[in-house]
């Protein structure tokens, strides 16, 4: 580690805070909809778009009709998506010629951009057109992200006032985020990274003639704005199979340096948000400072395994200054390198500027275990914020377990109904992750697609649904997941992550916003302190850790004691 590497990362964190902190009153400003800077450009497209959808902006919904509004909104979603790329070998902006893909990897894929998961089972430059890549993908790069700020906003005003019977509208927090919010930002950061030398063309693949004589194929296309949205949404889904590493996605260390600001930013943010929408910014502060803590540490943790370099590498003859550079790449370096693994699984991006499988075994354990904490810290667009507040009503049950009195978050009290609620969506992960890879691991279907043995190969099945349920979609390597098994198995991992989680929580932001609110008293823990701050980083690391250390016992951490016995697999 270097102290040049830690300014990098330190510049980069400081841009986050710069940003976050106008950013996330500008998201509090439209969620009210209150008139912005933005509004004499893009007021009159909102209205159209509520005249062309019949939606009144001003009708509330209570939580039911909220989260029924954001199943059918996915169904349809996922029905169109899917259509699509089963049928767009027969569509136009097809110049490569690709043809309809398989029943399997269609549902897959539709599934995992639905959920703003954008796992991948193939290499987008060889297997999507561009019209699926545009129509298709990018679309949903936008709305499944909007979809998530809108469902952590519904929480945030359960919190915000007493006896409430709506939480707020689904269909125009939907459109708000994505005009006021998304656009704008991905036109912004994609007009940069074209500046960079992205492309952005619908021209065809070219044929280059190389050194040796023969011919290559460079694949080409509408790269920078699908690159922009794909990190501000926290997606990930990247239009080459080998993502940031590939020279046109990531061009410069500059270019990695402003994705991970883009896939960081707004889940920051929106912790400032939801200490405007509840009237108290200090309550906003403590859930960014939990994030902020979390995703130094394991930048930390990333930084030192990989710099310090892999034992049985230097036992032969490896030069020990350059670390562990297997899977890395030179213009970006052990300290980018180490703050975009962190900042995309910890943000459920699941963009990647370097493979996870060639990682020592503590470094490949840190994204890891950011995505089965919960992906909280600091989370995906949305999801981060209303994960993390449900690890909240834990930590205000388990205080007032300790000294015996009702617990009490913002002057709601937090009842059985609301704790039984919260341990079922908690539980969604483990049971999901657990329960997919222990068949994996010993159904001879499954195991075929293993690449190692030992440890090692049971990280990559752990990775796969970790990121698949965690909504993640990063991979780890190794695993051929492109089978009948894994694409249907993982995309059901996927639903379970993303609705079987919404919908707890939604009941509980119904239960919360009936409820009217106490006053303070002199018995009210503050939940707005550091005390409170460490409470909760240790509430999500025992709840949502704990269920997780056996498997990654036999893991990454009996691979790293492996390695330091000198023994392969």
């Amino acid at each position: 580690m270097t102290l040049i590497g830690w300014a990098q990362i330190a510049l980069v964190l400081a841009c986050v805070i710069a940003a976050a902190m106008p950013l996330g009153r500008f998201i509090a400003q439209v969620s009210a909809g209150e008139r912005t800077f933005l509004h004499p450009v893009l007021g009159p497209l909102e209205r159209m778009i509520y005249a062309a959808a019949g939606v009144d902006p001003n009708r509330g919904q209570g939580w039911k009709a909220y989260t029924l509004s954001m199943l059918a909104f996915s169904a349809v979603g996922f029905a169109s998506l899917y259509a699509i790329l089963r049928l767009q070998g027969v569509l136009p902006f097809n110049p490569q010629g690709f043809s309809g893909m398989a029943p399997y990897l269609a549902f897959n894929t539709a599934v995992s951009f639905v959920t703003n998961t954008n796992w991948q089972a193939y290499s987008g430059e060889s297997a999507a057109s561009y019209l699926s890549q545009m129509a298709g993908l990018t679309v949903h790069n936008f709305v499944s992200a909007a979809t998530g700020i809108a469902l952590a906003l519904a929480l945030s005003r359960a919190f915000a006032a007493g006896g409430l019977k709506n939480l707020g509208n689904f269909w125009a927090d939907l459109v708000r985020m994505t005009l006021y919010v998304l656009l704008p930002l991905a036109l912004i950061v994609g007009l940069a990274f074209v500046a960079m030398g992205m492309p952005q063309t619908l021209g065809a693949y070219v044929e280059a003639q190389t050194l040796e004589g023969g011919t290559q194929v460079i694949a080409r296309g509408p790269v920078a704005f699908q690159v922009a949205i794909k990190h501000l949404g926290t997606n990930g889904g990247g239009f080459f199979g080998v993502n940031a590493l590939h020279p046109f996605e990531g061009p410069s260390a500059l270019a990695t340096a402003l994705q991970t600001w883009s896939h960081i930013v707004i889940p920051f943010a929106l912790c400032l948000t939801f200490g405007a929408i509840v009237g108290n910014r200090r309550q906003g502060w403590v859930l960014f400072a939990v994030m902020m803590g979390f995703l130094v540490a394991a930048t930390a943790i990333v930084y030192a395994a990989e710099a310090a370099g892999n034992p049985l590498h230097l036992a032969g003859g490896v030069d020990p200054a350059l670390g562990n550079m297997e899977g890395k790449d030179v213009r970006f370096g052990h300290a980018l390198v180490a703050l975009f693994t962190a900042a995309t699984t910890g943000a459920s991006c699941g963009a990647v500027n370097a493979m996870f499988d060639s990682f020592t075994p503590l470094g490949g354990m840190v994204p890891l275990f950011l995505m089965q904490l919960g992906e909280v810290l600091p989370g995906g667009v949305g999801s981060g914020l209303y994960g993390i507040l449900v690890f909240a009503l834990l930590a205000v049950f388990i205080a007032g377990l300790m000294v015996g009195r009702t617990p009490e978050f913002l002057g709601k009290k937090i009842q059985a109904r609301e704790i039984k609620l919260a341990m079922l969506a908690v539980l969604v992960l483990p049971a999901t992750i657990l329960g997919f890879t222990a068949v994996s691991v010993v159904l001879p279907m499954a195991v075929t697609s293993i690449q190692d043995a030992g440890p090692h190969g049971l990280s990559e099945v752990l990775y796969a649904y970790s990121s698949g349920a965690g909504n993640n979609g990063s991979a780890f390597g190794g695993l051929t997941a492109d089978t009948p098994w894994f694409d249907t198995t993982i995309g059901l991992a996927m639903l379970l992550g993303r609705f079987a989680y919404v919908v707890p929580m939604m009941a509980i932001a119904g239960s919360l916003a009936a409820k009217v609110k106490v006053p303070e008293s002199a018995g009210t823990f503050p939940t707005h302190t550091p005390l409170f701050a460490g409470l909760l980083a240790g509430v999500i690391l025992i709840v949502g850790g704990l269920q997780f250390l056996p498997s990654l016992a036999l893991g990454p951490l009996a691979e790293h004691f492996a390695m330091l016995a000198g023994k392969t697999f």
